[in-house]
């Protein structure tokens, strides 16, 4: 049997961006173990960065994913960590954190041209991704990636009915849709649960939110691919 057999009924294919198009992630922690010194006068590194993570849950209901979101929490854990205690400088070089991630060029991952040039003209192309709306349009201009995707869609959270309305909006019924991410929580489970297809591109560093077991799994059956660009042997014939 070919590999590419089984995705023989595709004709729309997604991609996730962050730390699957482009790094992300690596940023942000970062980031995180800069902060966690700055803040290191208050408290250990490693309870710093804990406390970092507990405020962005609980405001991610409020802030949603991205930088800013990521700022605003920062801040927020700054003060509570210090007992109000950190100072207006320390807070201005938080600030400046988020907006050296903002600035920070995009870096395209290994084989993202090669394998979007290999299936465009086969497949229609989409980018479905999750986060600020202006901070993803701003990396996805830098990328230089716009003019591979027939449509963009920026979710405020990657979940089976916000994956089913885009499906339906988009007139794709579920068995000839593939998502390909780095993300078993985002990019993979939500379509296996519609009965869709997913492909998981694992990337070295994933957000601890972002992490799921294999009870979570429950058997499901997806491809893994080590690199972007084995996706096309997957899809197109020799």
């Amino acid at each position: 049997m070919n590999k590419n057999h089984h995705y023989k009924n595709i004709k729309v294919i997604g991609f996730d961006a962050d730390d699957t198009l482009w790094v992300n992630e690596t940023y942000f922690r970062e980031t995180e173990h800069t902060f966690a010194k700055l803040l290191s006068r208050f408290e250990t590194p490693n309870n710093i960065e804990q406390e970092l993570f507990r405020m962005e849950m609980q405001n991610l209901k409020t802030y949603g994913y991205g930088i800013k979101g990521f700022v605003l929490s920062m801040v927020e854990s700054a003060i509570e960590v210090s007992n109000y205690k950190v100072t207006s400088q320390e807070i201005e070089q938080i600030l400046l954190f988020g907006k050296n991630m903002i600035e920070h060029p995009v870096e395209l991952l290994e084989g993202v041209y090669e394998t979007l040039q290999a299936l465009e003209h086969q497949f229609k192309l989409i980018l479905i991704t999750k986060g600020d709306l202006l901070d993803q349009e701003r990396k996805l201009e830098k990328s230089g990636l716009t003019h591979y995707f027939h449509h963009i869609e920026i979710l405020s959270e990657k979940n089976e009915e916000n994956y089913s309305n885009l499906l339906n909006q988009l007139s794709v019924k579920p068995s000839e849709f593939l998502m390909v991410g780095n993300s078993l929580k985002s990019d993979v489970l939500p379509l296996i649960n519609i009965k869709s297809n997913a492909v998981h591109v694992p990337f070295h560093t994933t957000w601890i939110h972002e992490h799921v077991g294999e009870e979570d799994m429950n058997g499901a059956e997806y491809l893994i691919i080590n690199k972007l660009n084995e996706l096309i042997d997957y899809l197109i014939a020799p």
